[in-house]
């Protein structure tokens, strides 16, 4: 090889080596597609740098990632954690603003599958992922799904922090508990959280029982007699339900109210409690906490059961 071919091979050789040094260090971006809970497979280019969330549990999911400088909007009940109530709001879960959100450009828009907003999103050319996190096997499929868009690694990490401070909550209960039926009221309609909700899932690895069988589905509405009759050991309830409890017609017999075994759990605490995502551990700890501050008065109810027995079993 003559001097001038060997310095034309070298150069080549520097510029292919500069060129794979160049790409090696480069992010290249890749596509993304992920299916939604409506079965409908949205494609990225890149992941979503502008984010509108219009369901609570998701805004939460989305900064539990570490990416809560991507939303650009929420809905109106999106307060946690504290830096998404600065946001623009675009209404409500269901009822979202469509003008609102189109002129906050998002690359994206979360959603919960029964809002309707989807269509008329997707026909302006907004793409949208709608999810619907009933169980807590759906809270773990939907974190990997935005773990996937946003392209955060160790998504499992996160995940087995939360399930691992559930099981942590319950191994501060007594044995005592066990087995106690208990009904969380969701709503004054009344709403309740069946055994196969993520809130039932819960109370049942917290080791109680739920007045409401799986196979009522996840937040069935029931019939006020129902849980008359049902009579449930312990009732969980938000602050608001809690005001009306005593004047529902036949609730005044039903133990829990009689002696005393009512949760009532604050704004903030039924926030926690309600909302299908990171906060789940800390859902479980409210709950735990409720239920070891509610043994004693079980005990005395029970007691006082006993004796009363023994005496109307007298003679004289």
């Amino acid at each position: 090889m003559n001097l001038f071919s060997r310095r034309l091979f070298e150069r080549r050789f520097s510029l292919l080596f500069l060129l794979l040094l160049i790409l090696s260090m480069m992010k290249v971006a890749k596509a993304i597609e992920i299916t939604d809970d409506r079965q409908v497979t949205v494609h990225f280019k890149h992941a979503p740098q502008r984010i509108v969330s219009v369901l609570p549990s998701l805004t939460e999911s989305v900064c539990a990632l570490g990416h809560c400088a991507r939303l650009v909007g929420v809905d109106r009940y999106s307060n946690f954690p504290i830096s998404v109530r600065s946001l623009p709001q675009v209404g409500g879960s269901l009822d979202p603003g469509i003008e609102a959100i189109a002129a906050l450009k998002p690359d994206v828009v979360l959603m919960s599958t029964s809002t309707r907003a989807a269509e008329r999103l997707q026909v302006l050319g907004i793409k949208v992922l709608a999810m619907n996190p009933d169980s807590q096997a759906d809270v773990h499929r939907i974190l990997l799904k935005l773990g996937q868009l946003l392209e955060v690694p160790n998504v499992e990490k996160i995940w087995r922090e939360m399930d691992d401070g559930i099981t942590a909550a319950a191994k501060t209960l007594p044995s005592s508990v066990k087995n106690w039926r208990v009904y969380f009221e969701v709503s004054t309609a009344p709403h309740a959280a069946g055994a196969s909700s993520f809130i039932g899932e819960t109370l049942t690895r917290l080791g109680v029982g739920n007045i409401v069988p799986a196979n009522q589905g996840p937040f069935p509405k029931l019939n006020p007699e129902y849980i008359v009759r049902a009579n449930p050991d312990l009732i969980m309830v938000s602050e608001r339900g809690y005001a009306s409890l005593p004047t529902r017609p036949g609730w005044s017999s039903i133990q829990a109210l009689r002696e005393n075994r009512v949760c009532v759990y604050s704004a903030a605490e039924s926030d926690v409690l309600v909302r299908p995502g990171p906060r789940m551990a800390e859902a479980a700890a409210i709950m735990a906490k409720c239920l070891r501050s509610k043994v004693s008065t079980k005990e005395a109810g029970k007691e006082s059961s006993n004796v009363s027995s023994r005496d109307s079993g007298k003679t004289i």
